[in-house]
């Protein structure tokens, strides 16, 4: 039965059709497999090689997948069903067969091998832009390109036992099999299920590796400058949010790379809003001490990052309005000890009431809770700036009053005592009577 290939559409007189993908499970034990039985057809009806698809489902089930393009035979290692693969190569096609701008499967990809990026131009609407380079497919288009005959194309992630020894035995690295495949399936040779368990484990760490390299290369490969604002914050948000789920947001060196990959995709003023969403909750007066360090890296010289870091803390109490309304004191407080926040921009925030993250009642509220905080604030500052005024005033001292040298403050001490007796006997003058005398 032929279905759309644009799952999407329920037109009965679509005009893009592929037939239903048919798989068939062989083996047991470790050495269990699927085969998809008509891969080349359904390839052939979205216009990919037929390698693509099965490598993309090796992919995302991270299992190993051969190709006996002589025999017409690819296979994904392990039992799967064919409903799932079917819904798998939906996906395939949604990321790599449909034009972003029309929806049409008339796409072609070409692939860039110095700039290692892949385009996708269309042919019905004239569609021309750049694949995220993120998934893990897109290394093996990269090395074995769409022109490249599918014959000749890399067999899978890992090779078997007995082909490594094959090779060997030949004295040859590379050979070729009968049809130019570097890494061809014999159709004659079962793998036994010894070598299919050794290899799935290879394949798992190679797999991880590739996995890592490429979420490193798709962060720098893809242009995601070009990106709506909304988009690179959505971008940091599952940045951030896959640390936190690894448990990588506490551990040394995390804020320096969470604080660069905000300042690459250009969202630093707004990173701490996103921080507060997937760190604070409750427990925020601890928290905020857990998590200090990258905080401060986010907000610091950055009035408009503090600012958003205020917003998100409203959020966090909007979120736990009983818990933490009454604490509002006490959290602005914390931020002013752990100097995430200046007094200027807290003082300015608490100036009036805004809508911008929350509802301006909810708002009010915790302005008129931080209000005694505000205050101290305030006051504290202008007995700083009076004290700064003392500061200002100027003492004169006068070197000609004091003896510079040891011998001048030795002669000049008897000198002293000779004036302090004149002057008492000066003094018992005045008291003398005159008709004593």
């Amino acid at each position: 039965m032929a279905l759309n290939v644009n799952r999407n559409v329920a037109d009965a007189f679509y005009r893009y059709k592929m037939p239903r993908l048919l798989a068939k499970v062989e083996g047991k034990g470790n050495g269990i497999k699927t085969v998809i039985v008509n891969m080349t057809e359904v390839a052939k009806a979205l216009g990919r090689p037929p390698t693509y698809p099965t490598k993309f489902f090796g992919c995302e089930l991270g299992a190993q997948t051969q190709f006996d393009i002589k025999n017409d035979r690819f296979i994904v290692n392990g039992a799967h069903e064919a409903g799932k693969l079917q819904q798998m190569l939906d996906i395939f096609i949604k990321k790599f067969v449909l034009c972003p701008g029309c929806d049409n499967p008339e796409t072609v990809l070409t692939v860039h091998a110095k700039k290692q990026t892949i385009s996708q131009s269309c042919k019905a609407c004239g569609y021309n832009g750049q694949l995220d380079m993120r998934h893990k497919l897109t290394t093996f288009i990269l090395k074995n390109p769409p022109e490249l005959s599918p014959a000749a194309q890399g067999a899978s992630l890992t090779e078997g036992k007995k082909a490594k020894r094959g090779k060997k035995s030949d004295g040859q690295s590379g050979e070729k099999g009968s049809d130019g495949s570097e890494n061809e399936l014999d159709a004659t040779n079962e793998v036994d299920e010894d070598d299919w368990a050794v290899d799935v484990s290879a394949a798992a760490v190679k797999a991880r590796m590739e996995d890592l390299t490429n979420g490193a290369k798709g962060l720098t490969i893809s242009d995601d400058m070009e990106k709506t604002p909304k988009e690179r914050i959505d971008l940091f948000y599952s940045f951030v949010k896959q640390r936190r789920d690894q448990g990588m947001l506490s551990k040394p060196g995390a804020d320096k790379d969470i604080v660069s990959e905000a300042e690459r995709l250009d969202v630093k003023d707004k990173a701490p809003l996103i921080l507060c969403e997937l760190i604070f909750d409750s427990n925020i007066l601890s928290q905020m001490k857990t998590y200090r360090s990258l905080f401060s890296r986010s907000t610091q010289g950055n009035p408009k990052a503090q600012k958003a870091l205020l917003g998100g803390v409203e959020c966090i109490i909007q979120l736990n309005q009983t818990t933490l309304l009454p604490k509002v004191p006490h959290i602005l407080k914390g931020l002013y000890d752990l100097d995430l926040v200046d007094e200027e921009v807290m003082i300015d925030w608490g100036s009036k009431p805004s809508r911008k993250y929350v509802s301006k009642e909810l708002n009010a509220e915790i302005l008129a809770k931080a209000q005694a905080f505000i205050t101290w604030l305030k006051e504290a500052e202008e007995e700083s700036e009076d004290d700064s005024d003392d500061s200002d005033v100027e003492i004169e001292y006068d070197d000609r009053a004091r003896p510079t040298t040891l011998i001048e403050q030795k002669n000049a001490t008897p000198q002293l005592a000779k004036t302090a007796v004149k002057v008492k006997s000066d003094d018992n003058e005045d008291d003398l009577d005159i008709d004593a005398i």
